[in-house]
């Protein structure tokens, strides 16, 4: 039980850090599509990537102790656990999200975004729209 609850926890808290970042990495978007300042975009770049670099071994910690998880419960609770193929569909949804946002930093890097700070508060929703369905599932498995 003991090995369980630190899977949890790690889990959880790798989940935590990682959608902070996620979180976090659209509003510099928004920001840096809206600022005219050279200064200010250059800032925004440096920030941008390291947010990006630093939260994505959250993002691969959070995947694989998911799999933990699934291997510790095994694979008759797999199968049973309806509600965790929606999740796994939503995490990777949420991974695809992560790898767009790589191209995005290169647009702005390279100064190539065509997209306005309205996309990206918009943009910033989705994973806000994921989190919430994910605890759904999690706490009440609906399924």
């Amino acid at each position: 039980m003991t090995t369980l609850l630190w899977l949890q926890a790690c889990h959880v808290f790798f989940m935590i850090a990682w959608f902070a970042g996620v979180f976090y990495l659209p509003r510099l978007f928004v920001n840096h599509a809206e600022t005219s300042s050279n200064e200010v975009a250059e800032h925004l770049k440096g920030m941008e990537k390291r947010l990006l670099y630093f939260v994505t071994p959250f993002a691969l910690l959070t995947v694989s102790l998911g799999i933990a998880l699934i291997y510790y419960y095994g694979y008759a609770w797999f199968i049973a656990s309806k509600w965790l193929h929606l999740k796994i569909t939503l995490v990777i949804l949420l991974l695809a999200y992560h790898g767009y946002c790589f191209k995005l930093v290169k647009d702005f890097r390279e100064d190539k975004n065509v997209r306005s700070g309205k996309f990206y508060r918009i943009f910033n929703e989705f994973p806000v729209l994921i989190l919430l369905v994910i605890l759904y599932l999690v706490y009440l498995k609906p399924f």
